[in-house]
């Protein structure tokens, strides 16, 4: 029922739906980037690079979420979709000789523009839906991303497959076009007081909102929580293809079949985040995901293709849990003037330990035995989820704040 109120809610439906089209695009160009690469100069660490270059700008997450705060929201979603709906289109007219080293300029403006969008997007939602359905619709947009994830880069990878880089480019840069003409028909109301306070703080008030997320005691446990957690999953997976190839014996190929799992237990959790975070504290409902993710990481060290598959499902319904409930929070909490940039802050500081990880994981598994990595970073898991706090299963006594939709 609750998920119902969100689509009906006009402004989260539109959201949702923006959010839709632009990641079909995107999961897809994310897969193909790297076989594009890869297929034009053999390089593997070239092919390696289009992921970093996505990522990189991450790092520049509070300055770039201070610019949500300072321009209109709706306005800034219009814009960045249409100029990347450009630039995309730019790289058909690039020649053979130049065309990689623009794709790689491409990319960096997509990493940018990507924190741009989920925080505009987050301080707009957190204006116009009531704060009760906060929860069902971060959950809603973890089964939209999930579902994308899972369908779109093997329609990438067979169109590249077929016909080469033009197709997937076009299909692209239609998508982010499309999410531009879905979002010129949001109808919020910006708080115009919010905007103002943003202005007199300037680029001054960029470290806002790290500090906000240190300074309180709701925010900062699940946002450190989540950090750790995502350097966790990062270890995990770096060490995927050595647990294919070590303790599954399988082909590398099998990878996809464990992502695949992964993805299922990520769109199913999205569904029930919502009912979830209205029964139990988002503590506990964070705690939870982390040990279901951190037993599920040590299982996949003891073999076998039904462990591996209900680990993949479990790693991917434990995962999300502690993203949803600290940017739930991070939405409830947080001042309009200072949301953008709280935001983006949030999703860096849980979004680069897991970059970092994946890099560093990889040198660790040609040193470490996957299964005492696995091991280590189950025990870690497990360490957080009880930090966080023990999982009291009773109904939350936080009082709505009821935003007005």
């Amino acid at each position: 029922m609750a998920a119902g109120a969100v689509v009906r809610d006009r402004t989260a439906l539109l959201c949702l739906t923006g959010l839709l089209v632009s990641g079909f695009g995107t999961s897809a160009m994310w897969l193909t980037a790297g076989i594009w690469v890869k297929s034009s100069t053999g390089s593997d660490s070239l092919a390696a690079l289009t992921v970093c270059a996505m990522w990189a700008p991450v790092l520049a997450g509070p300055a770039l979420g201070t610019v949500t705060d300072l321009l209109p929201r709706r306005l800034l979603l219009i814009v960045v979709n249409l100029v990347m709906a450009g630039l995309m289109a730019s790289l058909l007219l690039v020649g053979p000789d130049h065309r990689i080293g623009a794709l790689f300029a491409v990319l960096c403006v997509y990493g940018t523009s990507g924190v741009l969008l989920d925080a505009a997007e987050a301080a707009l939602v957190a204006r116009a839906v009531d704060a009760r359905l906060l929860g069902d619709f971060n959950g809603l947009r973890t089964t939209a991303n999930e579902g994308m994830k899972l369908l779109a880069p093997l329609v990438g990878a067979g169109l590249f497959a077929r016909y080469g880089a033009v197709p997937v480019v076009v299909l692209d840069a239609v998508t982010f076009a499309l999410a531009a003409l879905v979002f010129a028909r949001l109808r919020v109301e910006e708080s115009a007081g919010a905007r103002e306070k943003a202005r007199e703080a300037g680029w001054g008030g960029t470290a806002e909102g790290i500090r906000l997320l240190r300074a309180s005691p709701v925010l900062r446990p699940l946002v450190y929580a989540g950090a750790l957690t995502m350097l966790l999953a990062g270890l995990n997976g770096a060490s995927v293809y050595a647990v294919v190839d070590d303790t599954l014996g399988r082909a590398p190929a099998y990878t996809g079949v464990l992502y695949a799992f992964q993805g299922a237990g990520s769109v199913a959790v999205g569904l029930l985040a919502g009912p979830l975070l209205r029964r139990f504290p988002e503590r506990s409902f964070a705690a939870a995901g982390i040990a279901v993710f951190a037993v599920a990481v040590g299982a996949r060290a003891l073999g076998g293709d039904v462990v591996a598959l209900a680990a993949s499902v479990a790693i991917g319904g434990g995962l999300p849990c502690v993203l949803i409930a600290a940017m739930t929070a991070v939405q409830r909490e947080t001042p309009d003037a200072v949301l953008g940039r709280t935001a983006a802050a949030a999703g860096s500081l849980m979004t680069v330990p897991n970059a970092v990880a994946l890099a560093g994981g990889a040198g660790l598994v040609a040193v470490v035995d996957v299964r005492l990595l696995l091991a280590a970073a189950a025990v870690a898991g497990l360490l957080t989820a009880a930090r966080l706090g023990p999982v009291r299963w009773e109904r939350s006594s936080r009082a709505p704040t009821g935003r007005p939709s």
